[in-house]
């Protein structure tokens, strides 16, 4: 996980997407790497293809479709422990698995997932519950969909 988180700060600094740090880390995971140094003899493999950027933007989406299946296949086993008895639990997890695909952005879905689960278990009195690092991820995720919107520039324009 640390590795992940790493990486996924590299590839926000690099103009990446973080999902791709993500796609390489499963795919190792799902062939049998268990460590951190998986991903990191990932990431080394593909230090040379950082300064080919334009090449690697040339490969069809079609290429990459089923490292995509074996990342949403991974991502679904863990619905099962869900307790969809309760809003507060379901809710944040529907809305993460549509709004991926309906998005097409790995980003947006999480951060809707983490304003969701924040809010829903204010609005259900379970505030005790909320750790609060998860406070700081939904703020977080406010402030970057507003950015992301533009609403933030218009605040500082006025």
């Amino acid at each position: 996980m640390i590795v992940d988180a790493w990486a996924t700060l590299g590839a926000g600094l690099a103009g990446s997407s973080s999902g791709t740090a993500y796609i390489e880390s499963v795919a190792g995971i799902q062939l049998g790497g268990r460590t951190g140094l998986t991903s990191v003899f990932t990431a080394l493999c593909f230090l040379p293809c950082f300064f080919l950027a334009p090449l690697a933007a040339m490969v069809p989406p079609y290429a990459t479709a089923a490292v995509l299946l074996l990342v949403g296949a991974a991502m679904f086993r863990s619905v099962a422990r869900l307790d969809f008895k309760r809003i507060e639990e379901a809710l944040p997890a529907f809305l993460i698995i549509i709004l991926i695909p309906l998005t097409f952005s790995i980003t947006q879905g999480i951060l809707w997932g983490f304003i969701a689960h924040t809010g829903l278990y204010l609005l259900t009195g379970r505030r005790r519950e909320i750790h609060p690092v998860m406070y700081a991820l939904a703020g977080l995720s406010v402030f970057l969909l507003a950015l992301e919107h533009g609403r933030l520039l218009e605040l500082f324009k006025h």
